[in-house]
């Protein structure tokens, strides 16, 4: 895998961990102010920035589980049994 393939991949897991990640830990507001930019049920507290940073560390470990997956050979598409015939 190439640097620019595994950049692309790195984001693409990025941004699916973090949609994960987002739900985790939040408390909606109750009462929510609309006159100070808050609804019913926006997050009281959001931690985005703690967010962001476990979902970085997640991402690596599952993009290192990826990369070894592919730079290894238990799945390759150039096997005869995946390969598409000539």
């Amino acid at each position: 895998m190439g640097w620019f393939l595994g950049l692309v991949v790195y984001a693409l897991i990025w941004w699916t961990t973090l949609f994960a990640v987002l739900p985790l830990g939040v408390r909606p507001d109750a009462k929510g102010d609309p006159a100070v930019g808050g609804w019913r049920g926006t997050p009281a507290q959001p931690r985005i920035l703690q967010k962001a940073i476990i979902t970085t560390l997640v991402s690596a470990v599952i993009w290192l589980g990826v990369y070894l997956l592919i730079e290894s050979n238990w799945i390759s598409f150039r096997d005869p049994w995946l390969s598409i015939p000539d």
